[in-house]
């Protein structure tokens, strides 16, 4: 059975239920979805989201990703949207790289290393990541996280998603490798390499941008391995940076689990 919502203009849709857990239960389907951004959804996609009936959505792009391609969403769409109401006067880190890095391969993945180390414990993830876990112990409904391109930071959510419900890391690095699906790299590569092309003032080589354009099992285990020197583990993490204490972990597992 495919996880994947196949959609014209929505890249990486996908439910991230319907695992086992180590309790012997499963995650719901149709409970948990991710993708990237809906700036480019085409009037089919709005029909085929608002089929879902999504109660929650939790955009975790910076404000100005959001004023550059802001979310299309079908008129009926009543749910809640979490995103973060402010804005880092810094330039997007990833933009920066892309104007002054050689473009290499090597260049690429460095950045995504540093990045996973850092991104777990910055000041806007924690605020949007907590507030995830709060809304998702209230919602009524599915639920949909997603970032630009419904990898990176998006990845990281659905990875502490799994843990706490207790999905094997196996199941997890599965599901976060996804993303590498062959027909969509295909599809999107000439728009990235254009995209990055126009940033930097010259051309990536192809191998370049299937890095900056892929995530490796090595990306999340860095941002996991970072938590738990940090914290001493997920759980401390979820409880002490997040908020996730007994009391909302055990009404998550109601939620979230056959």
């Amino acid at each position: 059975m495919t996880r994947h919502l196949p959609l014209e203009g929505v890249e990486n849709f996908r439910d991230f239920g319907g695992y086992a857990t180590s309790a012997g239960r499963h995650l719901r389907r149709g409970r948990l979805y991710r993708s990237a951004s809906h700036g480019r959804a085409t009037d089919a996609d709005l029909e085929a989201i608002a089929a879902l009936n999504l109660a929650i959505v939790v955009d975790l792009r910076r404000a100005g990703e959001r004023e550059r391609d802001p979310s299309r969403r079908h008129p009926t769409f009543a749910g809640e949207v979490i995103a973060n109401g402010v804005e880092d006067e810094r330039e997007d880190a990833w933009f920066a790289h892309i104007r002054t890095s050689d473009l290499t391969e090597k260049s690429f993945r460095d950045y995504m290393f540093t990045y996973y180390r850092e991104a777990p414990f910055d000041t806007r993830h924690l605020d949007l990541f907590s507030r995830y876990f709060e809304a998702l112990e209230r919602a009524t409904g599915p639920v949909l996280i997603h970032c630009a391109a419904g990898k990176d930071r998006t990845g990281i959510l659905a990875a502490l998603t799994h843990h706490l419900a207790g999905v094997s890391r196996e199941d997890m690095i599965a599901d976060y490798m996804l993303t590498n699906d062959p027909e969509r790299m295909a599809r999107r590569l000439p728009l990235v390499t254009q995209a990055i092309t126009e940033l930097a003032g010259r051309p990536p080589s192809e191998a370049a941008v299937r890095v900056a354009m892929s995530v490796e099992a090595a990306y999340l285990e860095t941002a996991l391995n970072a938590i738990a020197e940090r914290f001493g583990g997920l759980d401390a993490y979820l409880e002490e940076g997040l908020g996730v204490d007994r009391k909302r972990r055990e009404a998550l597992e109601a939620w979230l689990l056959e």
